[in-house]
């Protein structure tokens, strides 16, 4: 069962949790992807709701969003991190989804969503359903700032993000 919300009432705890690690799940051809994502945006832009999430380019949720156009955010809710959800967040942030089914190994749950192909997590029950309105490719910088300091760009850390925006079209806490 899910729960309807507006999600300007649970942005607090949205942008409490994102620090923390939430997920971003993507879909295309009957592959379902997640990655764990730190920050992003939640607001109202050309006065719809907004949910602006960043992914480099060299990422596999990069490939997949490229084909569909959609993803959902799926959020921790109503307890603080499980050992589940920590496990979920930690493997779908530290793996490829190229590689590894990484929501299979991390043993959460996919429910349908309402109207985008990405599905929503169990686990993380707050869940926004998102189609992509704009994006935009990020300019390359020689450093990025992490962790309160400077570091040079390396490696597959080099790849520039490209900034999703994503109409919010449904947002929903899903419900045993």
């Amino acid at each position: 069962m899910k729960k309807e919300i507006n999600p300007f009432d649970y942005a607090g705890d949205i942008l409490k949790a994102l620090p923390k690690g939430i997920l971003l799940t993507s879909e295309a051809e009957d592959c379902v992807n997640a990655m764990t994502i730190g920050w992003g945006t939640l607001g109202i832009e050309w006065g719809v709701p907004i949910f602006a999430a960043y992914v480099r380019t060299s990422r596999f949720t990069y490939e997949l969003m490229e084909r569909t156009g959609e993803f959902t955010i799926c959020v921790p809710y109503g307890e603080k991190f499980s050992k589940e959800v920590t496990k979920a967040v930690g493997i779908c942030g530290s793996r490829s989804g190229r590689d590894v089914d990484k929501l299979a190994k991390a043993g959460v749950h996919l429910v349908e969503s309402e109207i985008v192909r990405p599905p929503a997590i169990k686990e993380l029950p707050l869940t926004l359903e998102c189609r992509v309105v704009f994006s935009q490719l990020q300019p390359i910088k020689d450093i990025s700032y992490r962790f309160g300091k400077f570091y040079p760009e390396v490696g597959e850390h080099s790849a520039p993000h490209v900034a999703y925006y994503g109409e919010i079209l449904k947002s929903y806490i899903i419900e045993e």
